[in-house]
């Protein structure tokens, strides 16, 4: 059984926990840089991404997070969490981890108030659409020339991409009742354990 770890600083923490729990992953809370030695993958949750960064910086987590990623460590952020792995960001701040080659718009839909839900298809989780809670959500702006877009709104916006052994969606996949999205990333663990 893998063992995921959750970014516990700040965020959607319990409800990744809990959809992990349902498909019968080991969970562990990451705060300090020590706890990521023995994980096989990691979850960035959503949450408000200049604190998560601010925190990342705060714990030290900063260069043994991109240390561990870069050496291989499935990792999605979901959210605040793919602003935190995006390669650039149009805005000033914060300063990202520079992991993934997408750009990303913070905050690019609007305030809280402008918060919406769709339904869209993603690829490799079955051919049925997913319910996408979009949350002062994130967009990506670029792409790199290996990065797979999975999913796009109607107007072509990329909503979830997947860089190598980095996924990052823009919206919640934990805030449904609808596990696709956290059994392709477990899986994604289980083939990396097994190569």
């Amino acid at each position: 059984m893998p063992k995921i770890g959750i970014l516990a600083i700040q965020g959607d923490v319990q409800e990744h926990t809990l959809v992990l729990n349902q498909i019968g992953v080991e969970v562990a809370e990451v705060r300090l840089p020590d706890e990521l030695d023995d994980l096989d993958g990691l979850i960035i949750p959503g949450g408000e991404s200049t604190t998560i960064i601010q925190l990342i910086d705060l714990y030290g987590l900063r260069n043994p997070l991109i240390s561990k990623i870069q050496s291989g460590m499935p990792t999605w952020g979901t959210c605040a969490g793919m602003i935190v792995l995006a390669g650039s960001l149009i805005d000033e701040r914060p300063e990202p981890l520079h992991l993934m080659d997408i750009e990303v718009s913070r905050n690019a839909f609007g305030a809280q108030v402008d918060s919406f839900e769709s339904f869209i298809p993603v690829k490799h989780i079955g051919d049925s659409k997913i319910r996408a809670v979009f949350i002062r959500a994130p967009v990506v702006t670029k792409v790199g020339k290996n990065v797979e877009i999975m999913a796009k709104l109607d107007n072509g916006i990329p909503v979830c991409v997947r860089d190598q052994n980095m996924l990052a969606t823009a919206f919640h996949p934990e805030l449904t009742e609808d596990n696709r999205i956290h059994q392709y990333f477990v899986d994604l663990v289980n083939q990396n354990i097994v190569s």
